[in-house]
């Protein structure tokens, strides 16, 4: 099945997604060189370009091998729909200071409203849940688990190195 014969609840789905993580590139870039022109400093760039390749690996296979069923798994969708729920109000309570890339300064304060009152990496947590439940949803759980484990090995490197950022800070993670 190509991406052409998807019934169109599935190619909506994952259109909305390529759209949708294309625009917060644009914000994420724009936040970055903002952040970078005050005095920020990127901590762990050579890590960074492993989580495109990892992101963009997702979106082409499921594009080239995903086989949604004709109707959804409502669960699933609902799922999915929860999950940009979060994913919305993540990105509005960090705001500006949000970025695909670990940028910070001792002048910069730490963001301690919405999601980030109770989970320290709230937008890391929903990328969980999202790259198993596309897939999921599209038909492809051999992906689902492929990228959670790729991603599982990303994050667990990632976060140790923000925590080591906002420990020298702030004194904790």
């Amino acid at each position: 099945m190509t991406l052409f014969d998807w019934p169109y609840w599935a190619l909506a789905v994952f259109t909305y997604v390529v759209v949708q993580r294309l625009a917060e590139l644009a914000y994420a870039n724009a936040n970055t060189r903002r952040l970078l022109a005050e005095g920020g400093r990127e901590h762990g760039a050579n890590h960074y370009p492993l989580f495109i390749v990892l992101h963009g690996g997702w979106l082409a296979a499921i594009a080239l091998f995903a086989a949604p069923t004709p109707a959804p798994d409502m669960l699933l969708l609902n799922a999915f729909i929860a999950s940009q729920t979060f994913r919305f109000w993540t990105l509005a309570s960090i705001g500006r200071w949000w970025t695909t890339r670990i940028i910070s300064a001792p002048h910069f304060p730490r963001v301690k409203r919405g999601p980030y009152r109770f989970i320290k990496h709230p937008n890391y947590a929903l990328v969980v849940v999202e790259i198993a439940v596309l897939p999921l949803l599209l038909g492809a759980p051999a992906m689902a688990i492929t990228f959670s484990i790729l991603n599982a090995a990303l994050l667990w490197w990632r976060i140790r190195v923000e925590n080591e950022v906002l420990m020298e800070r702030n004194g904790t993670p």
